[in-house]
């Protein structure tokens, strides 16, 4: 059953960014963190938020496209500022079955780097979580800063891959996902060595399984074969594929996969409610997968496993 969408607005101090808060942590000085010394800073997939920049106006067209697609709730749109340089973007928080996303639609420019960084992550503390994407091998391209209702930085872990670390000052609950999203990345094999090492160091996470021989049609390369990592930790799954580059259009600018039950279904439910498939749906590693362009521009890995 289809779930009923539920909208409502909220004041500014509710609605920002990621939209999501646990009281923060007392952000108490220590030695520098040592590479995989620090304790584990992931509070739970729910509150992990894809971040999607949708093509200025379509905010409301993308969440009522989505959320008739796998059902959820939302927060939101408020107009606000989200980084620590003017700027002004419609922000809402979508909570769906199937994963957390922050959408922005700006109204003005987009200040740099926001917008390259692929996920927000609700850490325990800042603070010590920045000392330690730094001892981990991360960069910090955002250094931390105050919004409306917390606090916020952006990391950059080896091969370009960007996050944003956040807390918040007020205190929320969501209940746990039906299926776990993937964050998914493509790297080469020049970047993944060092990417692991810093990435597996900072999130506490573990490879799940590395095929060397993946299956080229999952990535629309049918023939063909990949080299595709999976990593599980606090933040959720990460999908890591290996390539040496040459990829057909659309793929490579999804930042996620979202697991369905039935993959047909959800397709159809997608075209219905003004999305348009563009490639698969394809069998291939125990998965039937499809990838979906939302309204907005908002690109989507869709799987049902096998």
């Amino acid at each position: 059953m289809k779930l009923r969408l539920v909208r409502r607005v909220v004041p500014l101090a509710a609605a920002v960014a990621a939209l999501t808060a646990i009281p923060t942590a007392s952000a108490t000085q220590s030695t520098p963190a040592r590479p995989g010394s620090h304790h584990q800073f992931a509070v739970g997939p729910q509150y992990d938020t894809t971040h999607v920049y949708v093509a200025p106006g379509t905010e409301q067209a993308f969440v009522t496209s989505w959320t008739s697609t796998f059902g959820g709730t939302t927060i939101g749109p408020v107009s606000t500022q989200v980084t620590p340089t003017p700027s002004r973007t419609l922000s809402e928080l979508v909570v769906s079955p199937v994963g957390t996303l922050s959408v922005f639609d700006y109204t003005t420019p987009v200040p740099y780097p926001f917008g390259t960084e692929r996920t927000g992550w609700l850490v325990t503390d800042l603070d010590q979580a920045v000392r330690a994407a730094r001892a981990d091998g991360a960069t910090v391209t955002v250094a931390p800063f105050a919004d409306p209702i917390g606090r916020d930085a952006v990391v950059q872990f080896p091969g370009g891959i960007s996050a944003q670390l956040y807390v918040h000052n007020t205190p929320t609950s969501y209940p746990a996902l039906s299926s776990v999203p993937e964050n998914r990345l493509y790297l080469s094999p020049d970047s993944v060595r060092a990417f692991l090492d810093s990435y597996l160091a900072f999130t506490k996470g573990r490879i799940v399984s590395d095929d060397r021989h993946a299956d080229g049609a999952a990535i629309g390369l049918p023939g063909t074969t990949y080299r595709l990592i999976r990593l599980i930790s606090g933040f959720g799954t990460t999908t890591v594929t290996v390539t040496d580059g040459h990829l057909p259009h659309p793929f490579g600018l999804e930042t996620t996969g979202y697991g369905v039950p039935d993959l047909g279904a959800t397709l159809d439910r997608a075209k219905t409610a003004g999305a348009t498939v563009l490639w698969g749906p394809v069998s291939a590693g125990g998965q039937d997968s499809a990838m979906v362009r939302f309204p907005g521009g908002y690109i989507a890995e869709i799987h049902t496993d096998r």
